[in-house]
């Protein structure tokens, strides 16, 4: 069964176009110029339940816009979406009970606030009863080790001790889909690991289905078995991570020697195996290595 699926999804922006000084402002308003800007592109993707999927892409790919209307934030132009089979714009509160966010960026707690008196406010938003908030947070107060801090005001907290908070909030309803944007930015590596240890648990431990993105090649190696890379509004790659990292190479190498080694499906590409192929080691290339490479290919080049 799948927790989310898109199909032809799609968004453009109209942006204004204003030259620099008064003439240039004051022309603006008499004669205003719009450039039409597709930050979604006749994207398509399926995830399963309990799958967790790395969604990368260098800045302005279109990763953000995607997420925003897989939560309802935005409107797509076109195409559909379902998220635990429902409509995020016609159906967004039912919405909001199945599903969680943590950004790693911005705050969702209360930091004048203790992280118990944070978890027993989300829970009234999501109409849990009382005594089923104090299971909820008494179960994830002892799997995710709060009982040290969860009665110290947020703003006392370290930063890995607020990431813990912060996912721990995320889960007080119980969501089925649960969307991380950089959860462990910022954290030291120790902290960070921590953070990736809890991750895997609460995926394995409950069945939560998760959508991650990140920077963070770390977080994209040790978290996930499938990765889908965006890149001008469109994805450009969707494959399991063992096949990305096993064949990359070997097919880089076969495109130069004959057509037709990278398939593209509907709109992105996906590497596959031939027979006949020759056995090329890819292990002295990181991760990170192959993603740059498929940015380079897509005429981009920024850090990740």
């Amino acid at each position: 069964m799948h927790a989310i699926e898109v199909e032809n999804l799609s968004k453009t922006f109209q942006v204004r176009i204003k030259e620099k000084g008064m003439r240039g402002s004051i022309g603006a308003l008499l004669h205003p110029q719009i450039r039409q800007i597709k930050a979604v592109d006749q994207v398509s993707f399926a995830v399963e339940e309990g799958e967790m999927l790395a969604f990368i892409g260098p800045n302005g790919a279109g990763k953000s816009t995607t997420i925003k209307m897989l939560t309802g934030i935005l409107c797509p132009d076109g195409g559909s979406v379902r998220v635990r089979g429902l409509d995020p714009v016609k159906r967004r509160k039912q919405l909001a009970y199945q599903i969680g966010t943590v950004f790693g960026q911005k705050e969702q707690l209360w930091t004048h606030l203790t992280p118990y008196d944070n978890f027993r406010f989300f829970g009234a938003i999501y109409d849990i009863p009382d005594r089923e908030t104090e299971e909820r947070i008494g179960e994830l107060a002892e799997r995710f080790a709060l009982e040290a801090f969860i009665n110290t005001p947020v703003r006392n907290l370290s930063l890995g001790q607020r990431i813990r908070c912060e996912i721990v909030a995320s889960l007080i309803h119980k969501p089925g889909v649960l969307f991380l944007d950089e959860p462990t930015i910022g954290l030291d590596p120790v902290v960070k690991e921590n953070i990736r240890g809890l991750i895997r648990q609460m995926n394995r431990e409950y069945h939560t289905t998760i959508l991650l993105t990140s920077h963070d090649v770390g977080d994209i190696e040790k978290l996930c078995r499938r990765i889908i890379i965006m890149n001008a509004g469109q994805i450009v790659l969707d494959d399991s991570m063992e096949h990305l990292k096993q064949y990359y190479l070997s097919g880089e190498r076969r495109e130069q020697e004959r057509n037709g080694e990278i398939q593209v499906h509907g709109s992105h590409a996906r590497l596959h195996r031939h027979e006949d192929a020759e056995s090329v080691d890819s292990s002295s290339m990181s991760l990170e290595d192959i993603i740059m490479e498929i940015y380079r290919a897509e005429g981009r080049t920024e850090v990740i």
